[in-house]
């Protein structure tokens, strides 16, 4: 019996050595240090959070070429809930030895069915092979890095809004392991929400893919007959503004009606060059309107 013990535990002691001796050490010189950090420790789904990336480049890196940041969010059992991969404002192949690169992104958290712990796992990859650089960082055995917790709280945390008259339904595209969705309007449509009694912020991100003569060009934010913002509208960018109201302006009401007014309404059957069976009548694609 003694002997048994003794031989099973050589064995296991082999079977340890093997597979120590099968992870080859990364001896690759590491290209950099990342940094990230969220603009709240704690965020509400659905809310938007600016997330701030801060590179930088080792004194000896070699030219990085053309490369990428993979975002990975994870939740407390290391499942991936959605990404944010891009391309740094700065290409990579113009980043020099002890370079510092610093930018800022403003991103919608989606409304993922998860609450409580999670965090960001980030690296710089090449989008061709998908070989990932060596940095400072504690790597997770891939060449990723964790590089921030934070805490998902439920959508409830948010002042509700509610898409009360003149919109579509929404409608929703997959893209990677996220997903996209907008609400198109009509010549007017309006947004209601809880009167808090405070200045609040407008989150807004709007457009107008359409370039047809009936295209609308311009959305006008209302509460009443105050005119709050005059919002112009693309066809190629749908870039995330935002528009500080006042107490005043939401008035004294328990609710708030805001009202969106498109300066131009077009019904895609009717225009031959869309070749589109769709018979409604839009005004403005929206794809965020969030009170803060």
């Amino acid at each position: 019996m003694e002997r048994r013990v003794r031989t099973v535990a050589v064995l296991l002691a082999l079977t340890a050595t093997v597979a120590a001796c099968g992870r080859a050490e990364d001896t690759t010189p590491p290209v950099g240090t990342l940094q990230v950090s969220l603009s709240r420790a704690k965020v509400a789904l659905g809310s938007p959070v600016e997330i701030t990336y801060k590179f930088t480049v080792a004194a000896n890196a070699p030219d990085l070429g053309g490369r990428s940041v993979f975002v990975h969010f994870l939740d407390a059992d290391e499942e991936m809930m959605w990404t944010d991969d891009h391309e740094p404002p700065t290409p990579t192949s113009g980043w020099k030895p002890g370079q510092t690169i610093e930018y800022t992104r403003l991103m919608f958290v989606p409304s993922y069915p998860y609450v409580g712990p999670a965090k960001i796992v980030a690296g710089v990859y090449s989008p061709g092979s998908n070989d990932r650089l060596k940095l400072t960082n504690e790597d997770r055995g891939d060449r990723s890095y964790k590089v921030v917790d934070f805490e998902l709280l439920p959508q409830t945390e948010n002042i509700f809004v509610i898409f009360k008259d003149g919109w579509h339904p929404a409608e929703v595209v997959s893209e990677g392991a996220g997903r996209v969705e907008w609400q198109w309007t009509k010549k007017d449509a309006t947004l209601a929400f809880r009167n808090p009694k405070r200045d609040v912020v407008l989150y807004l991100q709007a457009d107008n893919p359409a370039t047809g003569p009936n295209a609308a060009q311009q959305l006008t934010l209302s509460v009443g007959d105050q005119v709050l913002a005059t919002v112009p509208l693309s066809a190629t960018e749908s870039p995330v503004r935002t528009y500080t109201i006042t107490a005043a302006q939401l008035g004294q009401g328990d609710m708030v009606e805001m009202k969106f007014t498109a300066d131009k309404t077009f019904v895609p059957a009717l225009d031959a060059a869309m070749k589109s069976a769709d018979p409604r009548e839009l005004g403005v694609r929206v794809f965020h309107a969030f009170i803060q």
